[in-house]
């Protein structure tokens, strides 16, 4: 059964990201599924450090991306979700190719959301693991 309170597309997510860090670095929203988000980025001159590797923002960027539009995507019409907390622990550096992350939901409350959000290169091997809070917002009353 979906997850989705509100469509939710390759395409739509595409369209949000524009013009976007997401956007800029060169992330790829690749497929959305009934319970989880899946985008890759590059590892190019855009998103190497200095000795070749991805870097750790990026992956990060990757995943505050996948969990932030799950979250969003999950909440009822109205809601926001903003970023309590991000943790990420880098398993394996990654030089060239892809690297693809997929986004789970752990706990999708009321108020919080928690998302998990695996990384892996091209060899489908684990290079990143990160967790998300995010905190919902109810919709703002309007005054009379």
């Amino acid at each position: 059964m979906p997850i989705w309170k509100k469509p939710v597309s390759v395409e739509i997510l595409t369209a949000v990201s524009a013009n976007t860090a997401t956007s800029f670095l060169g992330i790829e929203f690749l497929e959305v599924g009934d319970d989880y988000l899946k985008a890759r980025v590059p590892v190019d001159e855009r998103t190497r450090q200095p000795y070749g590797l991805l870097h750790g923002g990026v992956s990060v960027v990757l995943a505050e991306t996948l969990g932030s539009c799950g979250a969003v995507f999950a909440a009822p019409e109205g809601w926001h979700a903003v970023g309590l907390d991000i943790n990420a622990n880098h398993l394996k550096g990654a030089t060239q190719g892809w690297v693809t992350g997929t986004a789970r939901p752990i706990h999708i409350g009321r108020t919080t959301q928690v998302w998990q959000i695996d990384l892996r290169n091209d060899a489908q091997e684990l290079t990143c693991v990160s967790r998300i809070t995010m905190a919902m917002l109810a919709p703002k009353s309007k005054p009379l």
